[in-house]
């Protein structure tokens, strides 16, 4: 069975005093479990401050993004190498606003989770789709297209990376997945990681996930956590998530 993660999304959010007192908060408040962990994933120029704090607890940090490639020219751009420097576990890549707003291809994010394993980094491949996909009954073609890519470059070291299912509906809307919604999504996704060897990694589920109603998502079989994005913000209302 896959172990329990919850991992945080601070997106283009934080400042170093708001953040030293959320980093502060999580660590008095998060109770240490073998069986589960607990994550945040914050903007490049607030890695040090999470890495000077977090060193020695239970909770692990990491970035929103990476380009694939090694070095060179690429203003603005960041490395797995840097990433490393700043002990990151867990990076983020193909959130749905990657894809969205900067048009990030599947194959674009399939060599990002490649250039994430070959550093030793955990690569959080976000796969979801939109409500017209949705309501077109295109959901599993759609997730499972942009899966694929990712798989067919990685190969078996899909074991090494988490997965995690955000419909991009309901994202930041209020609309959350109903449980019976989500795990549906889940089990195929779960399916398909099991053809590819690896059918026992986290597969989280992201999408207005709350407080009220994160027990219940993760009761579902095939959910083992969350990407949480704005409550990831408050730490009462995160901790509440991840100790469901």
């Amino acid at each position: 069975m896959s172990n329990r993660l919850v991992v945080g999304n601070w997106k283009m959010n934080g400042g170093l005093a708001f953040n030293a007192r959320l980093l502060d908060e999580l660590i008095r408040g998060w109770k240490e479990d073998a069986s589960r962990e607990l994550a945040v994933c914050v903007p490049f120029p607030y890695l040090a401050q999470a890495q000077a704090a977090l060193t020695g607890s239970p909770i692990a940090w990491g970035a929103q993004n990476v380009n694939a490639a090694t070095s060179g020219a690429y203003t603005g751009e960041v490395a797995t190498a840097m990433l490393m420097d700043f002990a990151c576990r867990y990076v983020i890549v193909g959130h749905s606003e990657r894809r969205q707003i900067y048009r990030e291809s599947d194959e674009d994010i399939a060599a990002k989770a490649q250039a994430c394993l070959d550093a030793g980094l955990t690569p959080i491949v976000c796969v979801g789709e939109t409500l017209e996909e949705r309501e077109a009954g295109s959901t599993e073609s759609v997730v499972l297209r942009q899966l694929d890519a990712v798989l067919a470059r990685v190969g078996e070291r899909a074991a090494d990376m988490v997965v995690a299912y955000e419909p991009v509906w309901a994202i930041g809307t209020g609309k959350t997945a109903r449980p019976e919604q989500a795990q549906e999504v889940h089990a195929r996704l779960r399916a398909r990681l099991r053809e590819a060897g690896a059918g026992s990694i986290a597969i989280l589920y992201g999408g207005s996930v709350k407080a009220d109603n994160a027990a219940t998502l993760f009761s579902e079989q095939d959910i083992d956590g969350g990407l949480i994005g704005s409550a990831s913000l408050k730490a009462g209302e995160f901790l509440a998530i991840a100790a469901a």
